[in-house]
């Protein structure tokens, strides 16, 4: 009978979730004072062994068919093997190496080990775990070394089994490389050996529990509030808009921001490599491209979904991110009268985000001459926003652009608004995006939408 059963039967209840003393005194002898264990306090090889001795225990006594979805349930019965083990093994630790010792084991069971407290905390964004020794946080966009770490490679494969698992993915030696996300939208990236030489890495960007408003970027500094209203009126004048910028650089907050601004009346599609948009009207269909299965098939690609949306009756496109020969599917839609689409994409200037949306047209796989390529993106795109990274941590808009059209062999743009910095203090860095004084010739399609942008919102004076 397993210790499992034994509670349920019977009636031997655990301590409190703080770690109380066990009910199985009996088998705690205080006469025997040679028989008590410590664990030694700062992870060290005693913890350690502790820790995986006791874990150890706890999974082989827990029945193999508990319902694992009801964890409230099951971190009851946890704490009850716990305390149980614990008498048994005599060992004697302080209420706080105890509750310690409890998290810890309960973390690797039910969550994701180390990582765990990690994810909890709402400070960090983004979680680096390089090999089982290094772990990195994102904290208000300043890289810093984490004060947890796994035991080994095996260890950490284990939690990459525990994400990928559940997602009908796999990662071994012959798929080395997976997307993924968890459970609460958190987007995942895994590389193993022999890719990762350092061991088993995993990048976790989470996912906010409460989406980021466009007043949150206002009062953040990414924008200010003439531009929220300018990029309100383009969204709801619809303009296809790319939302550009470099990795960790703030792409995908600016496009939840823009798809709040779409009519709830509207139906939306949304197509995404690791689903992460977090859109908030009802009419939404999300659509997941999924890798091969083990014998190579079953891949549906974004390039697939993006021209499979548009036998969805789409009133509009959102493409979670742009990589390859999707941009031209998704440039043809924008073309066909999906207008008021929305992706993102890669790139370091407005300037060279066109650059980049040839070269994934030439990816598609479809022979076209390069100033028919600049035609679609010339016709298709009408606004990129420019987003980046700076260097003291902050995310800023730094260009609004307008597509204009082609000029011989060339597309022109010009920049509506754009970030000047006047300095720097403390570290941080002071300016803001202003208007550049250029009327957007795209503002009578506004205007048609009912929008009046006052003159001051392209005045060089502006307003502050």
């Amino acid at each position: 009978m397993t210790l499992l059963s034994r509670i349920e039967k019977g009636g031997q209840g655990g301590g409190d979730d703080n770690g109380g003393d066990s009910p199985r005194k009996q088998n705690f002898d205080p006469k025997q004072p040679s028989r008590k264990r410590t664990v030694p306090d700062g992870g060290g090889g005693g913890y350690k062994d502790m820790k995986a001795r006791v874990q150890n225990k706890l999974l082989a006594e827990l029945d193999q068919d508990i319902d694992m979805s009801q964890k409230d349930e099951i971190r009851r019965h946890i704490q009850e093997l716990f305390n149980i083990i614990l008498a048994e093994e005599s060992m004697v630790l302080s209420r706080a190496e105890r509750q310690r010792l409890f998290e810890t084991i309960t973390a690797e069971i039910l969550g994701l080990g180390p990582i765990e407290p990690l994810l909890a905390d709402d400070s960090i964004s983004e979680i680096m775990v390089n090999g089982p020794d290094f772990v990195f946080v994102e904290r208000g966009g300043q890289l810093t070394r984490a004060k947890v770490s796994f035991d080994s490679d095996e260890h950490v494969m284990r939690i990459i089994d525990r994400i990928v698992s559940p997602l009908g993915r796999r990662v071994d030696e012959s798929s080395p490389l997976c997307d993924a996300r968890l459970k609460d939208g958190s987007r995942v990236n895994v590389v193993i050996r022999p890719i990762a030489l350092n061991g088993p890495t995993i990048t976790i960007r989470k996912f906010e529990r409460d989406p980021l408003t466009v007043r949150d970027l206002i009062r953040f500094g990414s924008m200010t509030g003439e531009i929220a209203d300018f990029l309100r009126a383009c969204v709801l004048g619809r303009l296809n808009m790319v939302v550009s910028g470099g990795t960790g650089s703030g792409k995908t907050t600016l496009l939840n921001v823009l798809s709040a601004f779409i009519p709830s009346d509207e139906r939306i599609i949304t197509v995404e490599n690791a689903a992460e948009l977090q859109l908030q009207q009802d009419h939404v269909v999300t659509l997941e491209s999924r890798p091969p299965n083990i014998e190579g098939k079953g891949e549906i690609k974004i390039q697939d979904l993006v021209v499979n949306c548009l036998r969805m009756r789409p009133e509009r496109i959102i493409v979670g991110e742009c990589r390859a020969g999707e941009a031209l599917d998704m440039l043809q839609a924008m073309n066909t009268g999906h207008d008021g689409s929305l992706t993102t994409l890669h790139a370091n200037t407005p300037r060279d985000s066109i650059a980049r949306l040839e070269v994934m047209c030439l990816m598609s796989g479809v022979e076209l001459p390069q100033r028919a390529i600049r035609e679609q993106i010339a016709a298709a795109v009408d606004v990129i926003a420019q987003q980046q990274r700076l260097r003291d941590g902050s995310r800023r808009v730094l260009w609004i652009t307008e597509v204009q059209g082609m000029e011989g062999e060339m597309i022109t743009m010009s920049h509506i608004f754009e970030f000047e910095q006047t300095g720097v203090e403390a570290g941080k860095i002071i300016g803001r995006i202003r208007p550049t004084g250029i009327r957007p010739k795209f503002i009578n399609r506004i205007e048609d939408a009912g929008i009046n942008l006052p003159p001051s919102t392209f005045s060089p004076g502006g307003r502050h």
